[in-house]
């Protein structure tokens, strides 16, 4: 048996999510970009791919055919000069991968992720007594902070049944449940209250 390339392989995005391709299509994809960044171009013959995989010709066949199909690879026999003989057969790839625009790829999708303003704000960060009463003293809306943090410490942070996103949100709601309160009586205003009752028996 032969000895497998070292040399990378290259599944670009296209191929990796392809619902046309079979799974062991992709990684034959992969071994053929492998022998081409090596070799400059795939000469394998079938059975060199049996013996790599351990699997039968008709397997490899398969695989070669369901690429060449979705225009992912070409296959050109080269025969013997005055006869029907296969002397040589040449897969080249279609849009061929290199190994640059990979890397390349890959480094603007890790930025690109990291800058998203859905990233940032999915880690919350519990404010200080500080932040919200700074917060407050701003919005000048006389909200008691050490309430505030109290009551949603209680809570673990949650509102409802999801995890706070953004505190200050948080703030201008329960300003406006204040602005309301004479008027109406939610829910979670009785349970402030209770809260608050309980607070000055302490």
């Amino acid at each position: 048996m032969k000895e497998k390339p070292s040399y990378y392989a290259i599944i670009p995005a296209e191929v990796r999510y392809s619902k046309k391709l079979t799974p062991n299509a992709k990684l034959l994809y992969a071994e053929i970009t492998a022998l081409c960044n090596m070799n400059g171009k795939c000469t394998a013959s079938t059975e060199y791919f049996c013996r790599l995989y351990e699997v039968s010709r008709v397997s490899i066949q398969k695989w070669l055919k369901n690429l060449e199909e979705n225009n992912y690879i070409n296959r050109v026999n080269i025969y013997l000069q005055g006869s029907k003989q296969i002397d040589t057969r040449v897969i080249t790839l279609i849009n061929t991968p290199s190994k640059e625009k990979f890397t390349d790829n890959t480094n603007i999708n890790i930025t690109n992720t990291n800058l998203t303003d859905s990233n940032k704000k999915a880690f919350f960060k519990k404010p200080t007594f500080d932040e919200v009463n700074n917060y407050c003293l701003e919005r000048n809306n006389n909200i008691d902070a050490e309430a505030f943090i109290d009551f949603y410490e209680s809570k673990n942070f949650m509102i409802g049944k999801n995890k706070m996103k953004d505190w200050k949100a948080a703030v201008r709601t329960w300003e406006r449940r204040e602005e309301k309160k004479p008027k109406t009586m939610s829910k979670i205003d009785l349970q402030l209250n209770e809260y608050l009752k309980g607070k000055e028996y302490l």
